[in-house]
């Protein structure tokens, strides 16, 4: 089967870096993206030959920037661009990491405005189509261009670093000789112009949004089978109250949720047990609508990011500018703000497994149990999902705000956007976990409450859990089930069942 194919220098998207990532597309350069290659690169040339101080290509970098290079030093230099600054420690980044930040930086060279020699490009296009996949570290970048994950990222193209290929550990040389990609030797400003990026936030960070995108949809079907097995009422919900207050993401949340559960036994006149359920329950189409409006938010300021030149200093016009386009404070914020938004939604997820468990809100036997109070039930999932909920709501605190200056305190400013990209991660891992303990928990209620007839979609979402974890009549551990149904939550296993395609 062929593999699909990207191509780079038309605008690119999360899907694009998703697919390159973990679908193993391929990538190709595009004709106008190349001819952008070859102009700006005669604009380094000419430049370089000239008497002009330009950072990074006859001067040195960061504090160095008063040391001017000789037209001996340039090429030299360049190389010991990527050497030096290849000072990440910490745990690696995983191969579709790796891959998600060659895309984006490949992406962003496409533009023109790194001056980088059209052939090393070629020979990132390469590394991604042939599988060289760097060893990468994931601790170093402030996030005022990724430079030391760049430079992991990219030393096999100067014969250095390590790499992995057909799922074997090599020298970085060894790996392109393998994979028959040659070597060509770095020009003025191609050292910069590779690594001066936050490729590994916006890689990354695509992988995240993506992610995150996936645990809401997920969250979107506990929270109907919720409903579901406690019976709950769906006033909240009636698309009329767009009209009284149309909060961000609020009608789209609730229409959203009505959906699943069209054709279900609840959707009749009279089905609610309650005159008005907790608030965990009542409030899910403003609080989740306002991650959904944060999440779509932080995917449109990403795409920009992936769609723009951030090189320092940039080709424009025949010239060669210093510029500050490297900083990315308005998609760290955007991050921020949507790790906050996720963290609102796994409080009311934890409130509603809770709540499910409770014999005078649901009428129905303590911890779900149907054995009684002297067996656990679901009781567990409880703390479980209390302990995640605590570790989100850390993670959701800002860690932008104050930063450390570096490069003898000429950078005395960050976005620490790897670190905040990285903390977004941990929140949406957790949250996926607790969306399906929230799915057993509800598949539980449902079970108990003998309901007639699920909504089309939450008879999607109740066999599907019902596949991993069966219903708890007598007491076992459910550590792995828990964690068979949040990753199969996170994988989007769950998603592509609940499509009305998905079935006959």
């Amino acid at each position: 089967m062929t593999r699909t194919t990207i191509t780079l220098g038309r605008p690119v998207g999360i899907a694009d870096v998703v697919a390159i990532a973990r679908g193993g597309a391929r990538v190709a350069i595009g004709s106008s993206a190349m001819r952008r290659l070859k102009r700006s690169r005669a604009v380094v040339d000419k430049l370089a030959a000239g008497e002009k101080p330009i950072y990074g290509l006859n001067t040195g970098l960061g504090a160095g920037v008063d040391t001017r290079l000789t037209a001996a030093e340039m090429n030299e230099f360049q190389a010991r661009v990527l050497i030096a600054r290849s000072v990440g420690i910490g745990p690696r980044f995983g191969t579709a990491e790796v891959r998600a930040l060659l895309a984006a930086r490949l992406a962003g060279l496409t533009h023109g405005a790194a001056g980088l020699s059209p052939a090393l490009a070629e020979r990132i296009a390469a590394m991604l189509n042939k599988g060289v996949h760097p060893v990468v570290p994931s601790v170093a970048s402030v996030g005022e261009s990724d430079l030391a994950p760049c430079s992991h990222a990219l030393l096999p193209l100067i014969g250095a670093g390590k790499a992995e290929l057909g799922g074997k550990m090599m020298s970085g040389a060894e790996a392109m000789r393998r994979a028959c990609i040659k070597l060509v030797p770095l020009g003025p400003k191609d050292g910069i112009a590779l690594v001066s990026a936050n490729a590994a936030s916006l890689g990354t960070g695509a992988l995240v949004l993506h992610d995150a995108a996936v645990v809401l949809q997920a969250q979107r079907a506990a929270l109907a089978l919720s409903l579901e097995g406690f019976r709950g009422n769906l006033d909240p919900f009636d698309p009329r109250l767009a009209r009284v207050r149309a909060a961000p993401g609020q009608a789209e949340a609730a229409a959203a949720v009505l959906k699943l559960l069209k054709g279900g036994a609840l959707t009749r006149p009279g089905a609610a047990r309650r005159v008005q359920d907790p608030l965990s329950f009542r409030c899910f189409p403003s609080v989740h609508g306002a991650a959904m409006a944060a999440l779509a938010s932080a995917m449109l300021v990403l795409e920009q990011e992936l769609n723009s030149g951030g090189d320092n200093p940039a080709v424009v016009d025949g010239d060669m500018i210093m510029t500050g386009n490297f900083d990315i404070t308005a998609l760290v914020l955007e991050f921020e703000r949507l790790g906050q938004a996720l963290a609102q939604t796994a409080i009311l997820s934890a409130q509603r497994i809770a709540k499910m468990q409770s014999q005078s809100l649901t009428d129905l036997p303590r911890f779900l149990s149907p054995r009684g109070a002297m067996h656990a039930g679901v009781a567990g999932l409880g703390k479980v999902s209390s302990a995640l909920e605590a570790d989100i709501r850390h993670l959701a605190h800002p860690c932008s705000l104050l930063v450390l200056p570096t490069a003898d305190g000429v950078e005395d400013y960050a976005t620490m956007a790897p670190r905040v990209v990285a903390k977004t991660r941990a929140i949406v891992d957790k949250l996926a976990t607790i969306a399906g303990m929230e799915l057993m928990v509800a598949a539980q209620a449902v079970d108990l409450r003998k309901v007639a007839k699920l909504g089309a979609g939450t008879k999607r979402a109740y066999d599907w859990v019902r596949g991993l974890s069966k219903f708890v009549d007598v007491d076992r551990s459910l550590s792995a089930e828990v964690e068979k149904v949040g990753a199969g939550v996170l994988s989007g296993d769950l998603g592509v069942i609940l499509r009305p395609s998905s079935r006959p």
